[in-house]
């Protein structure tokens, strides 16, 4: 929940659940408690300069923030690089990525090694014709290694669905959309603390029952942050790219949660793109404020947030939803 009630010790911690089979525990978070007894909105964002470079050293005061034109008071701030992270890497797995299946298999594996830090966690999740949960929550890089394992090439146009989103009886041959919207709403909108969808696709949508709108909502509600790694098989679309359209769709759902949008080409290889991913993750600021309009109609509420130099960009999730506190 984006608008999240804090009237408890609250810490980020992650209460103990299953690590999805391999019969450990996750442990609680038992640092320092931050007491609050007000509604926070929290935010995530990073900051670059013209030539691109992450800026890690601004203080709160370099920051003002506006909600729907309303000036607003950030509170809460911190340059933490450590808060825990819960990351869902979305694979897509359908017939235009046959041939960059096990390029994605090893990166992920090495991005997952180094990224996963104490009390880190990640999901796993492909999709083609269907979406299926490959590995569920866990800390545990051996299993995310063997939700690795398990991908292979979904490209069919139909049939009975084995994975968490059901097949309709419609054309699917890449269920994008529904991928989305299942890692924000059913993985990640119940998690607290830094969320993040890395998603590694070409971003050419068949099929969803979910539209795009459906799930760029559904990640902003669950204050998600949706990395988008375009990754075109020029081959498959004719050696020049011919009748693909995916690149707008993928760089909205990324821009719009606060992410940004990497395309994998000769000069940037997928596995120099999850460095720059675990960078910018390791160099957010944190911060958190109460909205002067304290009403929870379920309004879509937008952020400006911008630094008092006018050469840097911060990047940040376009707004939230002002959810009740029982959503």
């Amino acid at each position: 929940v984006v608008l999240i009630r804090m009237d408890s010790e609250h810490s980020g911690a992650r209460a103990q659940k299953p690590d999805g089979g391999n019969g450990q525990k996750i442990e609680d978070d038992a640092g320092e408690p931050i007491k609050v007894d007000v509604d926070v909105v929290n935010l995530y964002c990073a900051v670059r300069n013209k030539q691109n470079a992450l800026i890690s050293n601004l203080e709160k005061g370099d920051f003002s923030l506006a909600e729907d034109g309303t000036n607003q008071t950030i509170k809460y701030f911190t340059r933490e690089t450590e808060l825990p992270l819960t990351i869902g890497l979305l694979v897509d797995v359908s017939n235009s990525q046959r041939n960059l299946i096990e390029i994605e298999r090893r990166a992920a594996s090495a991005f997952f090694s180094s990224v996963l830090k104490k009390k880190d966690v990640a999901f796993l999740i492909s999709f083609g014709a269907d979406s299926e949960l490959l590995q569920d929550t866990t800390g545990s890089p051996r299993a995310l290694q063997e939700g690795l394992d398990r991908m292979k090439l979904n490209g069919g146009f139909s049939g009975i669905n084995a994975g968490p989103v059901p097949t309709m009886n419609k054309p699917r041959g890449t269920v994008l959309y529904d991928a989305v919207y299942l890692a924000a709403n059913d993985m990640l909108a119940k998690e607290v603390g830094r969320k993040a969808i890395v998603l590694i696709t070409d971003g050419d949508d068949q099929g969803s029952r979910e539209t795009e709108k459906a799930a760029i909502e559904a990640a902003q509600k669950a204050d998600a942050i949706i990395y988008g790694i375009l990754y075109v098989d020029r081959q498959f679309y004719g050696g020049f790219g011919g009748g693909y359209s995916g690149e707008g769709s993928l760089k909205k759902m990324s821009e719009e949660t606060g992410g940004r949008l990497f395309q994998v080409d000769r000069k940037n290889t997928l596995d120099a793109i999850f460095d720059q991913i675990q960078q910018e993750m390791r160099t957010q600021y944190a911060i958190g404020y109460t909205p002067t309009n304290g009403k929870k109609d379920g309004s879509f509420r937008k952020i400006d947030l911008r630094t008092a130099n006018k050469d840097l960009k911060v990047q940040v999730r376009k707004g939230y939803y002002a959810l009740p506190t029982s959503q």
